[in-house]
């Protein structure tokens, strides 16, 4: 399931949100900028996904590790590490409220300050978001984001600048974990494998589970059939 989770993902718990094109699948863009392939995917399946994002489009290629054909631009490719809940002490917190519709301008504030991966104007619809708040104002933030069956994505993990180092990252982490556990679920997640909070998510009870490469490549103008 978690070789190509949005593929497992828009086939199984969030089908209700896959749009297709032959054989490409993707969340509509308002939720987020992610598409599966099949795990093999052919000349038809890249043409299908040409057709689908449009000429000239940016996709991340996100089906393992196959290279986009030759004739597709690769505009950056990037090391990424999975990493899935090996002794997480989930926890709910005290402090930590849901999020919903009416909190959307501020996390996408929050996140674009914080930058800690896509959330867009309807991501929250994904799942859970917890936040917790000082004077009023969002300081830090996690959800829940890609759901293959029997898992759960722990995503948008954010802390205002001016809020970080009293481990509310952490705690949102562990709270939205024992929600993903109630529901009977097991909590993974993503992150550059640069990222300083690899650590933290390892300190937390999660292990990496794969490194996989991301592609970054512009679709080529289509050719007549």
């Amino acid at each position: 399931m978690l070789d190509n989770p949005v593929l497992s993902a828009l086939t199984g718990p969030h089908a209700r949100f896959a749009e297709r094109h032959g054989q490409v699948l993707r969340y509509p863009a308002e939720i987020g900028p992610f598409l599966a392939l099949p795990d093999r995917p052919d000349e038809t399946t890249w043409r299908d996904l040409a057709e689908f994002a449009g000429p000239g489009a940016e996709v991340v290629v996100t089906a393992g590790t196959v290279a986009p054909p030759a004739d597709w631009e690769v505009l950056a490719e990037f090391q990424a590490v999975q990493m899935i809940d090996d002794g997480v002490v989930a926890a709910p917190d005290d402090e930590a409220v849901r999020l919903g519709p009416d909190d959307v301008p501020e996390m996408l504030d929050l996140v674009k300050r914080t930058e800690p991966g896509p959330f867009r104007e309807r991501t929250i619809e994904l799942g859970t978001y917890l936040g917790i708040r000082r004077d009023g104002k969002l300081a830090a933030m996690a959800g829940e984001r890609m759901r293959p069956p029997g898992w759960t994505e722990i995503s948008a993990v954010c802390t205002d600048p001016a809020f970080r180092g009293q481990g509310l990252g952490g705690r949102l982490v562990r709270a939205v974990a024992a929600v993903i556990r109630e529901r009977g679920d097991t909590p993974f997640l993503h992150a550059t494998a640069t990222n300083p909070a690899v650590g933290l998510y390892e300190s937390l009870g999660f292990r990496v589970h794969r490194r996989p490469v991301f592609v970054a490549t512009r679709v080529p103008c289509l050719e007549p059939a």
